[in-house]
């Protein structure tokens, strides 16, 4: 795969959550876990009484999500770093590196949501921390949904101007 062909997929990646909010099954990309995490947010509300199953749900949603996240940043961090590297220019590898460098905090991110959930699952908190607890983690969902868009939005603006760097270099 070219550069090009590479930037063009991760910026589809980007935009599928235009298409597909709600479908976990067909996420292949940052902006349909966008769609999906928010999805995820309204499928568990304290104090109701389908609390666990609310709880599974966002359980299972967080498993498909968090290994297809990971392999998409792992192939920005990889790929498409060693392509803009080999370009030798120093502002366009600084802008990469700077989004790259959200990654960890997003990965964080993602590991803090799951730990909410074997929090609330375990059965050791009362209801009042329990209550506390599930709002700390619709509050934190809600964040980092936030902050994925952010962080898609500002990747494909950076991408559309690498794929006219690289178009012009073919």
């Amino acid at each position: 795969m070219n550069a090009v062909e590479l930037i063009d997929q991760l910026i589809a990646e980007h935009k599928i959550i235009d298409e597909r909010a709600g479908n976990l099954e067909e996420a292949a990309s940052d902006a349909a876990l966008l769609g999906e995490l928010s999805g995820a947010r309204e499928t568990f509300v304290p104090g109701r009484l389908d609390q666990q199953k609310g709880l599974d749900r966002l359980e299972e949603m967080l498993r498909t999500i968090t290994p297809w996240l990971y392999k998409h940043f792992e192939r920005e961090e990889t790929i498409l770093l060693g392509m803009v590297r080999d370009l030798d220019d120093g502002r366009l590898l600084s802008s990469l590196n700077s989004l790259l460098l959200e990654h960890a905090d997003l990965r964080n991110r993602m590991a803090q949501i799951d730990e909410h959930i074997k929090e609330l699952k375990s059965g050791g908190l009362g209801r009042h921390r329990w209550d506390a607890s599930a709002n700390d983690m619709r509050a934190h969902l809600t964040h980092t949904r936030k902050l994925l868009a952010a962080h898609a939005g500002m990747e494909n603006d950076l991408f559309a101007e690498l794929r006219r760097f690289f178009s012009a270099k073919s």
